[in-house]
């Protein structure tokens, strides 16, 4: 037993199983009709995978996959609201009866609404758990099953580094985040046994579709998210690209953004200064305008 456990975690250190093979696996993408979801539509068109473009727009999604089949690829659009269980079930029953299995499943959707507890809309907590949290677990639910019957499979999890820095003022955004993560690290070990990998995707700031539906409650949220994203230094093809290699190496974690891994680091190793830094940025005007100024400087992003 100690002998197979040390194999195990020499194995891990070295980077874990052999690489995951996507050319010519069945890849189911929610959140596919913009920002990350396209991007990632792409990225794994280009190697060789068959891709189910799911989006709660239909036209979008349409819009991805013709972007594929330009680029040689093939695939299908599909409409889903991910907030919906009877919704993500037909998507799951649909896709692997159609094409006789699923490989991948991205849970990609996401939404956010920025302020402060107490200020945000109850209204707005459930909208973004609905459709963050619960679209992801309706994802895993209805498609893990599945994948255990057919021998294998791969779960990819949108989260974000907000989900391991509980960034100011995006209390609903943090929590449910945090929780994709936590509920990743929970299938990691679960699903292991049945040959399916999970791998939780936590990138910083990066320009995506978030800002059309963003909801907020103060006016500085809004001059923040508009300034992250306009100073962006990474681009969702990128983001999708490191999405990619992290899965063909079986990553648990990928933060794309350095300033993200430094941020997490710092939070873990000096948790009392991480937090007081954060509480002065959020105590007053000087804090704020200073935010603003490292948000224009890629500090960051």
């Amino acid at each position: 037993m100690e002998d197979t456990i040390r194999e195990f975690l020499v194995r891990e250190r070295r980077g874990g199983m052999e690489m995951y093979r996507l050319e010519g696996k069945r890849v189911v993408i929610t959140g596919a009709g913009s920002g990350l979801g396209r991007a990632l539509s792409l990225a794994l068109a280009a190697r060789g995978c068959r891709v189910g473009a799911a989006d709660i727009e239909e036209g979008r999604a349409r819009e991805t996959l013709e972007m594929v089949r330009e680029r040689g690829g093939e695939g299908e659009a599909y409409r889903v609201d991910v907030s919906k269980p009877g919704e993500v079930e037909a998507m799951a029953e649909h896709f692997f009866s159609s094409w006789g299995g699923v490989d991948v499943l991205v849970n990609n959707a996401g939404v956010v609404s920025a302020g402060f507890v107490g200020d945000i809309p109850i209204e707005d907590w459930e909208w973004v758990f609905g459709v963050n949290f619960w679209g992801v677990l309706y994802g895993c639910h209805y498609f893990i099953p599945r994948m255990k019957a057919q021998g294998g499979g791969y779960i990819v999890n949108i989260a974000s580094a907000a989900g391991l820095l509980t960034l100011l003022e995006m209390g609903p955004y943090n929590a449910t985040k945090a929780a994709v993560i936590a509920l990743s690290e929970t299938l990691r070990s679960e699903l292991a046994p049945f040959g399916i990998g999970v791998t939780a995707v936590c990138p910083m700031f990066f320009n995506t579709r978030l800002l059309e539906t963003m909801r907020y409650t103060d006016e500085f949220e809004r001059e923040f998210a508009h300034t992250t994203f306009r100073y962006a230094r990474m681009s969702a093809d990128q983001v999708a690209e490191a999405v990619v290699r992290a899965v063909e190496r079986r990553k648990l974690y990928v933060v794309p953004q350095f300033s993200g891994r430094f941020f997490w680091a710092l939070k873990r190793m000096r948790p009392g200064l991480y937090h007081g830094a954060l509480a002065f940025f959020n105590r007053d005007d000087v804090g704020r305008r200073m935010l603003l100024w490292m948000a224009r400087k890629g500090l960051i992003q």
